[in-house]
């Protein structure tokens, strides 16, 4: 997994709810991918790039790879925070890097998950690979690196 190399995240905090668990009250594994996708599109939100904008342009970014690294287990009613963020663009792949952590009382910081999903930019028309990021997406990432250096 790629290094992150600016301490500023974009924080998206979760409750575990019973629907998220397996019948012992941990967290069923799949439901952490979704956390990542929904903090992924609220980080884009935030930075002011509204998914549904990327798709009226004419371009999507499936998911074509996913490292997830499980180190400490949530709970049922257990709140926590997914982390994430942009690793810096080299190529056509857009690298998110994530940690899901929960603090305690006393602001000791526990990592729960760690996780890479990379990213690349597909033609709606056709589903084809774009071979050159398009100057929308150029753009998205432009106004994530500001939201992020701010």
């Amino acid at each position: 997994m790629a290094k992150i190399d600016s301490p500023k995240w974009f924080e998206y905090p979760i409750r575990v709810q019973p629907h998220h668990t397996d019948y012992g009250g941990v967290v069923w594994h799949g439901a952490y991918i979704t956390w990542l996708e929904s903090a992924r599109v609220e980080c884009l939100r935030a930075a002011d790039v509204p998914f549904d904008q990327l798709v009226s342009s004419g371009f999507d970014l499936p998911v074509v790879a996913l490292e997830v690294r499980y180190r400490q287990p949530l709970t049922l009613g257990m709140t926590a925070i997914v982390r994430t963020r942009l690793a810096p663009v080299k190529g056509l792949r857009l690298n998110w890097l994530y940690e899901i952590v929960t603090v305690d009382a006393n602001e000791t910081i526990q990592v729960c998950l760690t996780a890479q999903v990379t990213l690349v930019a597909v033609s709606v028309r056709d589903r084809k690979v774009i071979r050159q990021l398009p100057a929308a997406v150029k753009k998205i990432i432009g106004q994530i690196s500001q939201y992020f250096n701010e």
